[in-house]
């Protein structure tokens, strides 16, 4: 099931290439459970509604997808974590490129830790990136995102597809420089999340997932998941020996090699078969 956010907080369901308005189903599950400031109601409550929804989304009118302005998957996640440096091949970019790393050596992804991104960097494929820098170098680095489905804290590896609500794409937007990365990464407009959400059935094996980010049709970064040096488990492991995660909260699982500069009038384009594509701009 691929569910969509879009227009003036509408939730929908993707299906047969259009959008069905589900909205209604999100206004009887938020005015069943208060909002609270740690979790998402809609994709807490998303495995006791997910036939409810389906039923209803075959039951209502088709919307082109091309008419409506895409949100943010997930409305209110809690949190948006971040693992750095997850791909050998951009540790070895890094390393190699002082205007990456700005430190003497590139550390491990366990040295480095995860990190926190601003929620108020969050922003779906229909709005564009604000360079918040343009005297300095900004990057894009496309990424493969997890979206967490149940509260947990200490999760093993055995048990961390378990807690998985599903996935999609990212832009873990970044200034560089020598600042710390939870604030270079968290500029306005820098945690791009889309174009939908993919409800984890979908992707058998996610330690196994193909994907693609260009730049103005230039392809820059093409990679696959099994190359990360932190498998889909091990990260879900590693993030929950740190933090309880809740419902809607998001993964940034880490940006391949193939970074580069983008500039106010450019065109990102990412691209993964398993779940869709998402295409922004770049804006002053």
């Amino acid at each position: 099931m691929k569910i969509c956010r879009f227009n003036d907080d509408r939730l929908g369901i993707v299906l047969d290439g259009t959008i069905r308005d589900i909205t209604a189903a999100q206004d009887e599950i938020r005015a069943a459970h208060p909002y609270v400031s740690y979790a998402d109601a809609v994709m807490a409550a998303l495995p006791a509604w997910r036939d409810r929804l389906e039923d209803m989304a075959a039951k209502a009118d088709p919307i082109a997808i091309d008419s409506v302005d895409l949100l943010p998957p997930i409305a209110r996640p809690g949190k948006l974590m971040a693992a750095p440096v997850n791909y050998k091949a951009h540790i070895d970019e890094a390393q190699a490129d002082p205007g990456i790393r700005h430190i003497e050596r590139t550390m491990k992804i366990k040295e480095a830790g995860i990190f926190l991104k601003s929620n108020t960097a969050l922003i779906g494929p229909s709005g564009t990136i604000p360079i918040r820098f343009p005297d300095r170098r900004n990057d894009h680095e496309f990424e493969f995102v997890i979206v967490i489905g149940k509260e947990c804290s200490r999760v093993s590896q055995a048990d961390a597809l378990d807690v998985i609500a599903g996935y999609t794409l990212g832009l873990d937007m970044t200034v560089r420089g020598p600042e710390d990365r939870s604030v270079r990464k968290s500029c306005d407009g820098y945690a791009v999340l889309g174009p939908w959400f993919v409800t984890a059935d979908e992707i058998a094996d996610p330690d196994d997932v193909a994907f693609h980010g260009s730049v103005n049709g230039v392809v820059k970064q093409d990679a696959n998941t099994k190359d990360q040096v932190l498998s889909i488990r091990e990260l879900i492991e590693y993030a929950s020996e740190y933090y309880t995660l809740y419902p809607g909260d998001v993964l940034y699982t880490g940006s391949p090699e193939g970074v580069s500069e983008v500039k106010a009038g450019d065109e990102l384009h990412f691209v993964c078969d398993q779940i869709g594509e998402l295409k922004i701009g770049v804006s002053a």
